[in-house]
């Protein structure tokens, strides 16, 4: 047999250990790369991004059960919570830098439903879900849309008002003071009470798209429209606690009396004024339920199970729960039963101890 010359066998045994290795680095990085995705689940981190600290909900309930809800599914799961504060510049910054921290899924409640469209398109290009929350995203389809159902909610404060008017022979017409332009979740609201308002017998006077849900702002509007209209304003369809409120004290800065006003969220300075009297409705919509939902929506997702849509909107696959209007009527049953989302002692402070006896809230 020929000999092979010393150069070719140098040559031959480099081609074996390169295979060698080659096959080990190979082996190696499919067993890391297993690894890594079955840590992905247990390790996750799944940003909540929020939009504002003028509704007290988010810091105080939102924030703290959806983190709970997480630590439940996931116990080595991060949750990276943060607040835009009505900034959505802000919040794109935010989004930016959850993206950046290797999240695997976000939770949105848009301060600008609009301007959210891009933080979706940039979730979508780096293949991390992005859940709507509470407020929808029209101009880009999010994963998935979890929320109490908004035009309802505008239907029902509407009606219930209405309702009210009626039974008690109110002359005059109503004002509609209506959530952010830039909300979608306010949009729908807002088509909402029109369902009911149009129809309703009673002249809308006037209606305002309030910038940022600023309490002040409805306040300032309300005011104008208290001397626009002096003695026939039957009653207010403002879209949430924080514009009823600011209607509620337009109204007595003038020194006139307060018609019935509505209200959305079951703040608890909302509860307090549906108590005495000075709020006509407002709507429970508890959040625990939403911010649960959202979170077991943001686990499935990240463990590779997207859940099946229960309705559709907006073209995005979600899941809309019906809320319950509180009236002083139904305001023990409501929020003071099981699971109420606060303690008696709480709103029940001695400026409201009277009203609450009245209605045997103990």
């Amino acid at each position: 047999m020929r000999k092979l010359p010393p150069r070719a066998y140098a040559i031959a045994a480099i081609a074996v250990l390169a295979l060698t290795f080659g096959g080990a680095c190979a082996s190696t990085d499919k067993t890391d790369a297993g690894s890594d995705a079955a840590g992905d689940a247990t390790t996750a981190k799944i940003a909540f991004l929020m939009p504002d600290i003028a509704s007290t909900r988010y810091e105080l309930f939102d924030a703290p059960l959806f983190k709970a809800k997480i630590k439940a599914l996931c116990a080595g799961c991060e949750v990276l919570y943060q607040n835009a504060n009505a900034d959505a510049a802000k919040q794109q910054q935010q989004a930016n830098s959850v993206l950046a921290q290797g999240v695997k899924a976000i939770v949105i409640d848009p301060v600008d439903s609009a301007a959210a469209a891009t933080i979706v398109q940039s979730a979508k290009a780096q293949n991390v879900p992005i859940i709507a929350y509470d407020r929808p995203i029209p101009q880009a389809k999010a994963d998935y849309y979890v929320s109490f159902d908004n035009e309802k909610i505008g239907s029902l404060i509407a009606q219930s008002l209405i309702d009210h008017l009626k039974q008690t022979n109110a002359t005059g017409g109503i004002l509609q003071v209506n959530g952010s332009p830039t909300d979608a979740a306010a949009g729908l609201i807002k088509k909402g009470v029109h369902s009911a308002v149009d129809s309703s017998g009673f002249d809308l006077l006037a209606e305002f798209d309030t910038p940022g849900w600023q309490p002040p702002k409805a306040q300032e509007w309300v005011s104008g429209q208290i001397t626009k209209f002096p003695g026939q304003i039957a009653g207010v369809v403002a879209a949430n606690d924080g514009t009823g409120g600011g209607a509620i004290a337009a109204f007595k800065s003038a020194g006139v009396p307060v018609p019935p006003v509505t209200g959305n969220d079951a703040e608890l300075a909302a509860v307090q004024r549906v108590i005495s009297g000075d709020q006509f409705n407002t709507i429970s919509k508890p959040i625990k339920i939403v911010a649960e939902a959202a979170a077991d929506i943001a686990y499935k997702f990240v463990q590779g199970q997207p859940p099946a849509a229960k309705a559709t909107l907006f073209d995005t696959p979600s899941e809309l729960f019906t809320p319950t209007v509180v009236t002083k009527d139904n305001v023990k049953e409501a929020l003071f039963g099981v699971d109420a989302p606060f303690k008696v002692t709480d709103v029940c402070t001695a400026e409201y101890q009277a009203a609450c006896d009245k209605l045997a809230i103990k």
